[in-house]
């Protein structure tokens, strides 16, 4: 004790490096450690960029380029898309009052009538142009314009279809707009139209069906879109031998003084009694026709659902 009492600046000095020492190992313990978490955070990050920039379109100069270059090129097609769909995008649709409906109603319900009376296509008794609701009753007064526009598209069909020939229609359904039943119709962002759905079964020969079909593809003022298409064939069984017709040739007699078959032996002053006349062979009719048309010659009918569209304003991209 007599040393440290003579020595107290040593002593000091040695407890106050032992201290720092102790001090300066448990700083660089812990320092050691937040490093290597540092180390590990790093590599992570590291690993996961490597993993980013093996991608097709990492965030660089060129990808970005390409990106605004393909950007600007589906704009422009959707611009010129809008553009060409302008013919079909009603100008505005406005409200009529409801017996101005009915008039337009009653007119196209006649027009289109007679146009299959000329033709001799049979329609439903109930038949009222898809509107059989309004035969007694008036349109909603905020639904007017609407369903006079829907009107209009379904009176070209069906004169379409009278232009066809069809045999017979069988029916025409129109299922009611949310506007009929008190509801509003609300676009979604994305949509570019609004489809105005449509059944329609008909019965006729099979160029009926072409020739209508022809006509939903080539439009004037509406677009019409098939979303569904059945045809079926009236006659279920193959066609039999007895479907066939044969032409009936006419039936030629032979010339009076033609040779009847008698013969005349030497000597002999008078021929051998003649047999009767001979019928010329018969010879087919001139038709160029022998067997008639066994195929083809069937009723078809054809189911149809569609959508006839009414195109929306044109969107203005961002």
């Amino acid at each position: 004790m007599s040393w440290i009492k003579d020595n107290k600046f040593i002593v000091a000095l040695g407890g106050g490096t032992l201290a720092g020492a102790i001090l300066l190992f448990v700083f660089g313990s812990q320092g050691s450690g937040r490093y290597a978490q540092a180390q590990e955070k790093f590599q992570v990050a590291a690993d996961e960029a490597a993993g980013f920039e093996k991608l097709a379109l990492y965030p660089q100069a060129a990808n970005r380029d390409a990106k605004r270059k393909a950007l600007e090129g589906y704009r422009q097609s959707v611009e010129t898309l809008q553009a060409a769909f302008a013919p079909f995008r009603p100008k505005e649709i406005t409200d009529i009052t409801p017996q101005e409906f009915t008039t337009r109603l009653l007119a196209a319900n006649t027009e289109v009538r007679k146009a299959f009376e000329d033709v001799g296509t049979a329609v439903p008794e109930a038949f009222f142009v898809g509107f059989e609701g309004y035969k007694t009753a008036l349109a909603p007064a905020k639904t007017t314009g609407v369903l006079d526009y829907q009107l209009a598209s379904i009176k070209s069909l069906m004169l379409e279809l009278a232009k066809a020939k069809a045999v017979e229609l069988k029916n025409l359904h129109r299922p009611a707009l949310p506007e009929e039943e008190g509801k509003s119709y609300t676009p979604s962002a994305t949509d570019a139209a609004r489809p105005f759905p449509l059944e329609i079964t008909f019965v006729g020969p099979e160029k009926s069906a072409r020739d209508f079909l022809s006509s939903i593809t080539n439009p004037e003022n509406q677009y019409v879109v098939i979303r569904s298409l059945r045809v079926t064939n009236e006659k279920k069984d193959p066609p039999r031998t007895s479907d066939a017709k044969f032409d009936k040739p006419a039936a030629t007699a032979a010339p009076a003084d033609s040779f009847g078959g008698g013969f005349v032996l030497p000597g002999d002053d008078a021929a051998a009694p003649a047999a009767a006349p001979a019928a010329e062979t018969p010879k087919a009719a001139d038709s160029s026709r022998i067997l008639a048309q066994v195929l083809g010659n069937e009723q078809v009918q054809v189911f149809l659902r569609l959508d006839v569209l009414q195109f929306l304003p044109a969107k203005k991209l961002p």
